[in-house]
């Protein structure tokens, strides 16, 4: 018994573009033709292509398969291989169906790591505020990064830290110099509840000084000059009390 192109990739459930694709890769002999030219296709076209349709059904590309030869029947070390793959890419969509999870909780932002986000969404944050953290979450070691995570889970509201958002760039000298004042115990009270703000950067990847000039960066480019003044004043005022010492 026979069968035409049409008929063997209905009978495996593929398609006839799929069944003439495996002829031009070599996955598959080409059959006899009858008299009038038409190929006829054996019922050991038909299992081979029913068990290239299964390997590419488990995830095997046409040159792993390829690669197989005689093993296709059962590639144990390349089954292995996928099965290895298959595991890290479901962990990772386990890990990314949490994310969406907390994103989709907290209404938080997709451009921020949702452990960075704060309880109540990321709505109280600036967009500075928000790409700060974002520039800080690449940089900081494991240590730190759970340290600004546990700060920005509980993030307090404070009237300073508002006005700090809303200086305009043209700020005059008394304005700066009282927004400064006003952010010191602000920063206290922050140091306070997560000391672990002070500690040295021991862990980070790249070291403390590549942290140092990648924070100093992206506050250049992300906070006006009235804004980065209160920050240069206010270290120095929490730098000469009692616990000062601000580190990004």
């Amino acid at each position: 018994m026979s069968w035409s192109t049409r008929e063997i990739a209905e009978l495996a459930g593929t398609s006839l573009r799929a069944v003439r694709h495996y002829h031009d890769v070599g996955l598959l002999e080409e059959p006899e033709r009858r008299s009038n030219g038409y190929k006829q296709y054996g019922v050991a076209h038909l299992v081979r292509v029913l068990q290239i349709k299964r390997l590419t059904d488990l995830g095997f590309s046409l040159p792993q398969i390829a690669g197989m030869g005689d093993a296709a029947d059962h590639p144990a070390e390349a089954l292995r291989t996928l099965d290895a793959e298959l595991s890290a890419t479901i962990e990772r969509l386990q890990r990314a169906r949490v994310e969406l999870g907390l994103i989709l909780q907290r209404s938080v932002p997709t451009d921020l790591p949702p452990e960075f986000a704060p309880a109540t969404g990321g709505g109280g944050m600036s967009e500075a505020d928000r790409s700060f953290v974002i520039v800080l979450s690449r940089v900081l070691g494991p240590e730190r990064l759970q340290v600004w995570a546990d700060l920005l889970q509980n993030l307090p509201a404070d009237a300073a830290a508002d006005e700090f958002d809303d200086l305009p760039a043209d700020a005059d000298e008394e304005t700066r110099q009282a927004v400064a004042g006003r952010l010191v115990p602000y920063i206290h009270a922050l140091f306070a509840e997560h000391p672990g703000l002070a500690a040295p950067h021991t862990d980070a990847p790249r070291g403390a000084r590549f942290v140092a000039e990648t924070a100093g960066k992206a506050l250049q480019d992300l906070y006006n000059p009235a804004q980065l003044d209160v920050l240069r004043r206010t270290k120095g005022l929490v730098g000469d009390s009692p616990g000062g010492g601000v580190q990004p």
